[in-house]
Parts: C-alpha cells; sequence; structure tokens
C-alpha cells in the first residue's frame, strides 16, 4: 500500500497541506497542495543529460488547466483542453519567476516542472499555491534547488490588510498584491493596486514576506523527512584562468568603449568586434587548453559586466554615462492615424512603442472559458514586440509568453483608471506595437496606451505612467536605477517595473536574479520610481492634457435605454426578425442584457438616435388622453386603423374621424397618411379607441369619452346612421 506523508502549515487564516508519496511517484519529486476544496498536483523532473549548444539554464513551467476541476465539460469541438489560455500562461509566469533565480548558474539539465489543477474550490486563488506547491516539488525532489519558497496574496479590504484572502473578499480590495520569496528576503512581486501610496505597498509586502515562513517551514520539514540527496550533475562554469586571460585581452577596450555615447546598434558592434579580436588572440591557446568559442564568449560577458557594475557601484556611471535617477529623453504624440479610435505614439531613449485604441459594443467584451475567477474582460490590452524592433529576424508564429505577460501588466495598470461600465459601456481594446527596444518596453506600452486612450476620448480617471528600475549589487553596496535600458536589465540584478498615476500605484512586478532584495531596498525603489512617474506623467500632459470630449468619428456612437426584461423577446422578435429589422432600417447594431439594457451603435449619422426612439416608443404603453402621431395601417367601411406606436393599432370610428359628417371614410384618410389622434380608451382586453375629432375640436379626455359614448355602448349613431361594430385595435407582433 501506498505510504502518503502530509505536512500542514498555516497562510494567513487557512490551513494548507503539501503531501506527497501518493501520486506520480517516478517523477523526481511530486506534491500534491491543498487548501480548502482547491488541490494542485505539482512535479519536478531533471533529464538525465544536459542539453547540448546551449548557454542557459533551460527551465520550463507549465501549469495545467483541467476544466473537470470544476466540473466542467470543455466548448470545443473536441470537448478537450487545448492550448493554455492566457490566465494559465500567466500563472506559468508567476511560478517560473521566483523559482529560477535559485538554481545553479553553471547547470545545463532541462528541468521540468508541472502543475495540475486538480479541484478548483469557489474561494481558494490556485495561482500564489501553485508557487508553493512547485517549490515543495523541487525541495523534496533530486534537483539541485536553492529554494525554499512560498508565495501569498495580500488585498486591502475596509482599509485593513488581508492575509490569503478569498475570491469574493478580493471583490471589495483595492490591492491584489502577490509575493513570492524565502526565509530571507522578497524574490517576486506582482500586483495590481487602485492607486494606493508607496508606504502601504512596502508595509504590504512586508507582511506578506512574514506571513509566508510558515510554509518555508513546513517545506524544510519536508525535505528532511522525505526529500530526496541532490543529484549531481556536469558543470558548464567557465574554465579555469580563462577569465583572466579575457581580462587581460579586452579589459582596457570595454572600459574605453564605455567611456563613449553610442546607440544600442553601434554599442553592440563594438562588442562583437572586441570580442572577434579576443576569440582570434585566444585561438592557439584555446585549442591547446580546450576551450570552446561558447566558453570564450561566456567569460567576455563576465568581464564586461564586472566592469559595467563596478562603474555604476563606484562611480555612479551607467554604460550611457547618465546617473542612477536620470531617465532618457522623453517624447509623446497622440493622433497619428486616422481610422484607428485613438493612437499614441510614446519614446524613451531608444524604445517606442505606438499604441491604438478601439471601442467596441458590450458584446464585443472576452468571454474566458478557464479555472480562473475572471469571466469576461471589457478591457483587452495586447503587445506585440515583432523582431523588428531588436533589429533581428525570427519567425513570427503568434505571440509568445513574454509578449502575453507584457500585455497583462499593461493591462492591470490601467483598469482602475478605466470609466465604469454603466458611465462608460464600450469594450476597449488597446494594441501596442514596439517599433524599438532598448529596455522596458512593457512600460512604454502603458504610456502609449494612456496617450491613445485620452485620444480616443475614454473618460480615464487621471493619465498612467510607468518606469522600469534596476538594481546593481554586490552584497554590501547597492545603487537603484531609474529607467534601465536592455543592457542593464541583462546585466543587473533587478527588473522592477512601477506603474501609477500621481495618486498612487496602480500595478507592480518585480524579478530578481540574486536570492532577494530587502525592505530598504524597496522602499527606495519606489519613491524612485514614484519621482520619475511624475515626470513621465508631466510629459504625456503636455502632448494631451485630458481625454477628448468626443469620440472619433469612426468610433461607434452608442446610445442605452432599459426596456422591461419581460419585453425583451418582443424587441427581439420570432427568430430574431425585429431587431434585424431595426439594425438593417436604420444601420445600426443593437446588443441587448439580461437586465433589459439596450445599447444601440452606429458609426456617423443620427441612425442610432433614430432606432433608440423607436425601441423606446416601440417598448412604450399607450396612455388615455395622450396625443399620438400615427400612421393609417388599414382603411374599413366603419373608421380606420392608426400605428400609434410600433406594433401597436387603434381603430378611429368614422364618428371620430373629422368635426364634419363623414359619409365614406376615404375621403378623409388613406392608408399611409399620418394624423394626430387622441387615445380616448383601452378596454381590459387592450383594445385602444382613438379620436381624430377629438384632437381637432381640442377637447379634454373627458370630453372625448362623452361624444363617443354612442359608439362605446353599443348604439347608433345619429349622425351617420352606421352601427359601431366591435371592431377595434390589435397588437401586432
Amino acid at each position: 500500500m501506498l505510504q502518503e506523508h502530509t505536512f500542514t502549515g498555516t497562510l494567513g487564516k487557512d490551513t494548507v497541506s503539501l503531501s506527497t508519496g501518493k501520486l506520480a511517484r517516478l517523477a523526481g519529486g511530486a506534491v500534491v497542495a491543498r487548501c480548502g476544496d482547491t488541490v494542485l498536483l505539482a512535479t519536478a523532473t531533471m533529464s538525465r543529460t544536459p542539453r547540448e549548444g546551449i548557454d542557459f539554464f533551460p527551465l520550463s513551467v507549465d501549469f495545467e488547466e483541467r476544466l473537470y476541476a470544476a466540473g466542467r465539460i470543455p466548448g470545443s469541438f473536441f470537448r478537450r483542453e487545448g492550448r493554455p489560455s492566457e490566465k494559465a500562461i500567466l500563472t506559468s509566469r508567476l511560478v517560473d519567476r521566483p523559482l529560477r533565480p535559485l538554481f545553479p548558474k553553471d547547470m545545463r539539465n532541462d528541468v521540468q516542472v508541472i502543475i495540475v489543477a486538480l479541484s478548483r474550490g469557489e474561494e481558494q486563488f490556485m495561482d500564489t499555491l501553485a508557487v508553493t506547491a512547485a517549490s515543495a516539488a523541487l525541495t523534496i525532489s533530486d534537483v539541485p534547488f536553492g529554494g525554499p519558497v512560498a508565495a501569498v496574496r495580500i488585498g486591502y479590504v475596509d482599509g485593513e490588510l488581508v492575509v490569503n484572502p478569498t475570491i469574493s473578499q478580493m471583490e471589495h480590495s483595492s490591492l491584489d498584491l502577490r509575493v513570492a520569496g524565502s526565509a530571507d528576503a522578497i524574490i517576486m512581486v506582482e500586483a495590481g493596486a487602485n492607486e494606493i501610496p508607496e508606504s502601504l505597498m512596502v508595509d504590504a509586502m512586508q507582511l506578506a514576506h512574514q506571513s509566508i515562513q510558515d510554509m518555508i517551514r513546513v517545506q524544510n520539514e519536508m525535505r528532511e523527512s522525505v526529500g530526496k540527496p541532490k543529484r549531481d550533475y556536469p558543470s558548464f562554469a567557465p574554465p579555469a584562468g580563462l577569465d583572466e586571460r579575457v581580462a587581460a585581452l579586452a579589459e582596457s577596450r570595454l572600459r574605453e568603449l564605455l567611456e563613449t555615447t553610442l546607440l544600442k546598434g553601434e554599442r553592440l558592434e563594438a562588442l562583437s568586434a572586441i570580442e572577434d579580436d579576443v576569440q582570434a588572440a585566444l585561438s592557439e591557446e584555446a585549442e591547446a587548453a580546450g576551450w570552446s568559442p561558447r566558453d570564450i564568449h561566456e567569460a567576455f560577458e563576465g568581464v564586461f559586466k564586472a566592469i559595467v557594475r563596478e562603474r555604476i557601484l563606484e562611480q555612479n556611471l551607467r554604460p550611457d554615462g547618465r546617473d542612477q535617477r536620470t531617465i532618457r529623453p522623453l517624447e509623446a504624440e497622440v493622433h497619428l492615424l486616422p481610422r484607428p479610435h485613438g493612437s499614441g505614439l510614446f519614446t524613451r531613449g531608444e524604445t517606442q512603442v505606438l499604441s491604438m485604441a478601439t471601442l467596441g459594443m458590450p458584446t464585443d467584451e472576452q468571454t474566458l472559458d478557464n479555472l480562473f475567477p475572471e469571466e469576461t474582460k471589457r478591457y483587452i490590452h495586447h503587445y506585440n514586440f515583432p523582431p523588428y524592433s531588436t533589429g533581428e529576424t525570427w519567425p513570427m508564429r503568434g505571440p509568445k509568453r513574454r509578449e502575453i505577460g507584457h500585455g497583462a501588466l499593461a493591462e492591470r495598470a490601467l483598469l482602475p483608471v478605466l470609466p465604469a461600465k454603466d458611465a462608460f459601456p464600450y469594450t476597449i481594446r488597446v494594441v501596442s506595437e514596439v517599433m524599438s527596444s532598448n529596455g522596458s518596453t512593457s512600460m512604454a506600452s502603458v504610456c502609449g496606451s494612456t496617450l491613445s486612450l485620452m485620444d480616443a476620448g475614454v473618460p480615464i480617471k487621471a493619465p498612467v505612467g510607468g518606469i522600469a528600475m534596476g538594481l546593481v549589487s554586490d552584497g554590501e553596496r547597492y545603487r537603484v536605477l531609474t529607467d534601465i535600458q536592455g543592457m542593464e536589465d541583462h546585466l543587473g540584478d533587478m527588473d522592477f517595473k512601477v506603474t501609477g498615476t500621481r495618486s498612487g500605484i496602480t500595478a507592480l512586478q518585480m524579478d530578481i536574479k540574486i536570492k532577494g532584495v530587502t525592505r530598504e531596498i524597496l522602499s527606495e525603489a519606489l519613491e524612485q520610481a514614484r519621482l520619475a512617474r511624475l515626470q513621465i506623467i508631466d510629459v504625456i500632459e503636455q502632448a494631451i492634457s485630458a481625454p477628448r470630449d468626443h469620440l472619433s468619428q469612426y468610433a461607434p456612437k452608442m446610445l442605452s435605454t432599459k426596456i422591461d426584461p419581460s419585453k425583451i423577446g418582443m424587441l427581439i422578435g420570432p427568430g430574431g426578425k425585429n431587431i434585424r429589422a431595426i439594425q438593417e432600417k436604420y444601420g445600426v447594431k443593437i446588443d441587448i442584457e439580461e437586465d433589459g439594457t439596450v445599447f444601440i451603435a452606429s458609426t456617423g449619422g443620427d441612425g442610432a438616435q433614430e432606432a433608440l426612439a423607436y425601441v423606446d416608443s416601440m417598448m412604450a404603453v399607450p396612455e388615455e388622453g395622450k396625443i399620438y402621431t400615427g400612421k393609417v395601417v388599414r382603411v374599413t367601411d366603419f373608421g380606420a386603423f392608426v400605428e400609434i406606436l410600433p406594433g401597436t393599432d387603434g381603430m378611429v370610428h368614422i364618428s371620430q374621424l373629422s368635426e364634419q359628417r363623414v359619409q365614406n371614410v376615404s375621403d378623409v384618410v388613406h392608408v399611409g397618411d399620418e394624423v394626430l389622434v387622441m387615445v380616448t380608451g383601452i378596454g381590459s382586453d387592450n383594445k385602444i379607441r382613438l379620436s381624430r375629432r377629438a384632437v381637432l375640436e381640442g377637447w379634454s379626455l373627458d370630453e372625448a369619452k362623452e361624444n363617443d359614448r354612442p359608439r362605446r355602448s353599443g348604439g347608433r349613431r345619429s349622425d351617420n346612421g352606421r352601427r359601431s361594430d366591435n371592431h377595434s385595435s390589435r397588437r401586432r407582433r
């Protein structure tokens, strides 16, 4: 019988259990994590041999959604799960980021972490639990790993920070902070916020780090009790003595290069030329010592990295000559393109992003079919990173994980400032096209998106700016860098992205390459980011000071009305006949929601206004004593039927057609004529009596009823001798 080992810890007010020994026994490490009704299986396995021909550590993390976890059958044609949803990809990235820095730098064996959702509870989130589960699987496995780590979500509800809040609590939270860390320091931060202050964010991160300590204790206990010995692996560290030889040949030229001001492409060409010379100079020595060109390349990069970091720490001098707080030159433009509903171009140094905003109907919302709480998306942000943006070439086969992640970050940054749906019912899509990249294109896409939304006339609460912060540290000294470029991202220790308005933070994302950062560093980074954000917002507001007070002529003009939900079927008509007819007649698009809200949109012209008036009249209820402009739809020998509202007829008796005696109905009205009539009565069967004579003679309702009495009593009219037959009105469908 299989023996299962279960270990429990606390996270906030919840108990989290980590079990091993029952499932997936052939994996390097396997853990079942449970919190409430949410159950995840995490496995970690390492290949037997290293992957050939690579100069990086090949870690892959996959979060696998299974809809049986929520008791659902997939809606696809094949009735099975297909490609990962965006939420699953974002969760995979969330798990990957705190794990990656904790593996040996010289390892080239493949490590694969797979998290499978076995059960989804109604109130528990899966993403932070997945981080802890993956760490636990690695910790007890034979994979070399410098953990454990754990993760937690922090909310801010009713003025209080809440540890590991439920899904219901998060609906009322102004903060969604996810933090992963080790026993000593914070490693990863991911947050969305409703303009909260920097001090509150630091307090929340500190609380998160304190809250994960018990889950780290549990994992250490698991390792001591059931952990496997760590496996040996072939080291791919640079050969001994190679660094010194490369430094002797290249250091002076590299220092000289860093004294010059060059564009990204020029600097890369200069670096390549120096490396080529080093490779040539070491060719004979390398053959004798067994050094490969890749070994020399890695040693060259190591020497260059050490020089750059030394200059930053000792001289506060960055590769392009800036100090630690200076932002590269900023530019902002709007309305560059005629047909998109809004467009904005944001440039920071050599990084440039063009963003376009499109407005659509409520039914254009994205429907999400996954295991996560969010079911629809009204605001959609897509980020594209084409190869020409870096002067390179590669196959274009759809968005990569990085592009999906950057798009989600920019989307989260702008959500807090968007108008509420009831005030601005449009679905909004922004696409950010990276024109050129030299660091922090995700933050440039936030700025470009702000510009495009304001240009489109979306009444956002305030402009949002974004900045990427970096870090260089040797363990004792450190410098926080504002507005890192690509080289500093590659050679530095932290990529800390911060977005917000003048009032506070709207989103955070932190990735680090060292084993953690302290509260002091986080506080300094957030304060530098705040000052930089204000400078960026100044530039945005110089380009466009406020959202335009009108929409583009090409954007749909949307109006809305509310009808009785019981009449939705009447508006739609059999097989959609009525609504199609309205859309075709007025050139509009109509969306109807379950609560009876009707949205009508048209591009240009008065079609939406005319269609709205028609729908309102179609839903209106006839009122006694009210005068309507109606259309004659049928003529008989005893009177005329007049349509006073769409689909609603009433009858004008021949005696009520004119002030004078009428011999023939056709002497007064014909089919198609428009006439003014008063509603003089509505029967219990909803048949409607009308009078044209009451309008002509200016009668009150009582007078109209008095003069129509013989007809209502069923007798004969003395003025024309015609019997008032029981023909009356009908409601046409």
